[in-house]
């Protein structure tokens, strides 16, 4: 059997270690000390390295209904104080039918009524409301505390929260930030809910809650 000598490897150009590209680092720095154009890590473009999205699902962005478009397009056609404008006219409202509809000389089940307090005789979170509005309205600021005394401590935070929200929205105006934290919403709604609660108990001094 006849061998054949094959031709003895030729010495190439030793490539060290730190010279051969490695998978997973970043790309050469280009000349002038940038980073050099293309995909990091070395890999192919056009490709997506493994990992490079986040895991789960991907749920695609939920299109409007016309409703909601329409709104959206009048919303954005509208002039500033549009807006302003109509939340001004709701509160109007409100104070316009305080002032006409007299709830201090009107039945108990006069129209409209609180349907929790026509059915069980019991004071709801909202009982007395409108009457401390009109006494405000009128100036008799312990009449409106004696009807619902937290309606009268929150009034002036709401009123200052609006003037500076519809101020800000119709002339940008940049009035000081009222700021509420959390825990302070927190505590006015648990106040309220013992309000509620004892202004509702048929013993004195409570008795003196219930309108």
């Amino acid at each position: 059997m006849t061998t054949v000598d094959r031709p003895a490897a030729q010495p190439g150009p030793q490539v060290h270690s730190a010279d051969a590209p490695q998978v997973g680092t970043t790309a050469p720095a280009a000349p002038g000390g940038g980073q050099a154009e293309g995909p990091p890590g070395g890999w192919p473009a056009g490709e997506v390295p493994p990992g490079a999205w986040p895991q789960g699902p991907v749920y695609q962005p939920v299109e409007p209904d016309r409703f909601t478009r329409f709104v959206m397009r009048l919303y954005d056609r509208a002039p500033r104080w549009a807006v302003p404008l109509a939340a001004l006219g709701c509160v109007g409202m409100g104070v316009a039918y305080a002032l006409i509809s007299d709830p201090t000389q009107s039945a108990p089940d006069a129209r409209p009524t609180c349907l929790l307090k026509l059915t069980t005789g019991l004071d709801c979170p909202g009982c007395g409301g409108t009457r401390a509005l009109w006494y405000v309205l009128h100036g008799d600021l312990p009449a409106a505390a004696r009807h619902h005394f937290l309606f009268v401590f929150a009034l002036p935070f709401l009123t200052y929260l609006f003037v500076a929200w519809a101020g800000k929205q119709a002339f940008g105006w940049r009035l000081p930030e009222l700021r509420i934290s959390s825990k302070v919403i927190g505590g006015f709604l648990a106040a309220w809910l013992a309000f509620s609660v004892l202004r509702n108990l048929p013993w004195a001094p409570f008795t003196a809650l219930y309108v």
